[in-house]
């Protein structure tokens, strides 16, 4: 199935524009929560009760690691400061919440991702994985939803509005930061820092252009048995302007990359929490 992009990309420059702004959004009905514990990033997003951004909050972090809390503590307290930055525009409560996981991660791990938001003082109210999250927002019944993270790399796969196969691989963010690092020297907070840069993005992408070839070649081994005429890709590693074109050449079948991917799991785990 083919989404309307346009009407994607508004929906999600909305809530980017909220985050930006540090502004909310006119609501009705009850408030819907979602929390992303990404690997470079934490993302708090709020909408209402017809799905609807609200508001949002974001917060570079390393406190999770290949889909595994390790560093609960600051989970904790970024939780909360975001929560406390979105309530305080919003003049109430926040109270629960829904947060999402890599597909296939343990029992245990997944009741980790729950306690750090239940610390944070929202109660827990779904836990779904990444893109099947995404999925939510793209607005798709149909095809394959890969969500590249810092750490690990979801695929999804939909037929009939059921997900019938999920995997995640360990690559992503943190292993373009790596190849960079070794190619000039940096320290890997530097590398983070360079790999962030737009302006330098040209320079960049040749360098860790092998490692979304190699990103795309282990998507490839997943989605090559289910006949699929587009992948959705998201999560904040896809940002770079060239990445689906690798993908594309890799895979051979359509990508398509809605605005702002960072920002399309935190969206669709809030409107999870509204089910």
């Amino acid at each position: 199935m083919t989404i309307d992009l346009v009407k994607v990309n508004d929906y999600i420059d909305t809530f980017a524009a909220l985050i930006d702004e540090k502004k909310t959004n006119e609501y009705k009905g009850k408030l819907h929560v979602g929390v992303d514990l990404g690997t470079a990033n934490i993302v708090l997003a709020v909408v209402d009760e017809s799905g609807q951004p609200v508001a949002g909050a974001l917060q570079p972090a390393s406190v999770v690691r290949d889909g595994l809390v390790v560093d609960y503590v600051e989970a904790v307290e970024i939780v909360k400061e975001l929560k406390g930055q979105v309530e305080g525009l919003l003049g109430t409560t926040l109270t629960h919440a829904a947060t999402a996981v890599p597909p296939g991660t343990s029992v245990g791990n997944m009741k980790a991702f729950s306690n750090v938001v239940e610390s944070a003082g929202m109660e827990m109210k779904r836990i779904v994985d990444e893109p099947t999250a995404a999925a939510a927002v793209l607005g798709i019944s149909e095809g394959a939803v890969v969500d590249v993270g810092g750490g690990t790399t979801g695929i999804s796969i939909l037929k009939n509005n059921q997900v019938v196969y999920t995997a995640d691989e360990p690559t992503g963010g943190t292993h373009m930061t790596l190849v960079l690092a070794g190619n000039y020297k940096l320290s890997f907070e530097e590398a983070d820092k360079l790999k962030k840069d737009p302006n330098r993005q040209r320079e960049v992408f040749p360098v860790i252009r092998p490692v979304i070839e190699k990103m795309a070649s282990i998507v490839n081994r997943h989605v090559s048995r289910w006949d699929l005429d587009q992948i959705y890709v998201v999560g904040g590693a896809s940002c770079f302007d060239e990445f689906e074109k690798v993908f594309y050449e890799e895979i051979g079948i359509d990508i398509i990359k809605p605005a702002h991917p960072l920002l399309i799991t935190p969206l669709g785990i809030a409107l999870h929490s509204t089910k």
